[in-house]
């Protein structure tokens, strides 16, 4: 006959395992991590995160109701006035798009030319970058890798003129060369930089085992470390599609005196100086240069925040 010890007992064994091993102590990082979750999960901190963004949205919402309201009503009454005078109106869109003293859906293409490709030449020359300082150990890599984090620290102003003065011996002023790779350059040192943190924290047995398989840095990095570095790629191609699609002083200075060149925020702020008191357009102009970022930015925001703490935190 088997007899079946009680349950209880094994029970009361197991717990007595678990109390007899040591508990595993935090790290430094994974207690302030902690302090700093317990501090934002707060009722407070939730209070206040709803008051920012209401403020926040609020013009947003405001400048979207502005730009549906005929000319006469944006002159005469606030948006706000809307439950009381619903009237609204697509007119101000087509003549923003289409009419022939804005014509801002040419200068939406040019954005858009602009954007792309200022998005993935410094992705692709960052994520071979990131991993030559991260994986292949070569003399001077951490002397080298400094420099390229210090050149965060240079004002783009400072090179402004002299990448001008270069592109027009190169012959390439007034083409969108100029702004790619204008774009390009000042936003390599940060996208190594935050690839390189990425790529740090994958753990080095991946790579050694591709390494024992015959892996050579080619497969390694396209096969093993590409698919991981998903949420970085997407989160600094969030920034940077952000910093480019909205930026003026770039565009000013290198594609600003070719209409054939120059994006959307150029023309948004050209509008903003000599129709002044055509608040139909602006309004109208505004919200469509900032509804294409908006709408990447809600889309992939999770991406963003994993990929700008990825590496942030080490124990």
């Amino acid at each position: 006959m088997t007899v079946i010890p009680p349950t209880n007992l094994v029970d009361e064994t197991e717990a007595d395992t678990r109390a007899a091993r040591p508990a595993r102590k935090m790290s430094r990082a994974e207690k302030r991590a902690m302090a700093v979750k317990g501090k934002l999960s707060s009722p407070w901190a939730s209070g206040i995160a709803i008051v920012i963004a209401v403020l926040w949205t609020v013009p947003t919402f405001g400048l979207f109701v502005t730009s549906f309201r005929p000319r006469a009503e944006i002159r005469s009454s606030g948006w706000w006035t809307l439950p009381w005078n619903p009237e609204l109106t697509l007119e101000n869109y087509q003549e923003a798009l289409f009419g022939s003293s804005t014509s801002l859906a040419t200068y939406f293409l040019n954005s858009l030319v602009i954007t792309l490709p200022a998005v993935l030449i410094p992705i692709s020359l960052a994520l071979l970058a990131a991993y030559a300082f991260a994986w292949i150990d070569f003399r001077g890599r951490n002397l080298l890798f400094v420099g390229v984090f210090a050149l965060q620290v240079v004002p783009i102003q400072v090179t402004l003129v002299p990448l001008l003065s270069q592109y027009v011996s190169w012959g390439l002023a007034g083409s969108f060369w100029v702004v790619w790779l204008s774009h390009s350059i000042f936003a390599l040192p940060l996208a190594i930089y935050l690839l390189h943190n990425f790529m740090k924290d994958i753990p080095p047995s991946l790579v050694e085992a591709a390494r024992v398989d015959g892996a050579g840095h080619v497969k390694i990095f396209f096969q093993v470390l590409l698919p991981l570095l998903t949420p970085a790629i997407a989160s600094f191609a969030i920034f940077q599609f952000l910093w480019v699609w909205n930026d003026l002083l770039v565009a000013l200075v290198f594609a600003g005196g070719t209409p054939d060149v120059a994006p959307l925020t150029v023309r948004v702020a050209e509008l903003a100086g000599t129709r002044g008191s055509q608040w139909h357009l602006l309004s109208a102009g505004a919200f469509i240069a900032m509804i294409v970022p908006l709408i990447v930015f809600l889309a992939l925001q999770r991406y963003f925040v994993r990929g700008l703490l990825g590496g942030a935190v080490k124990g």
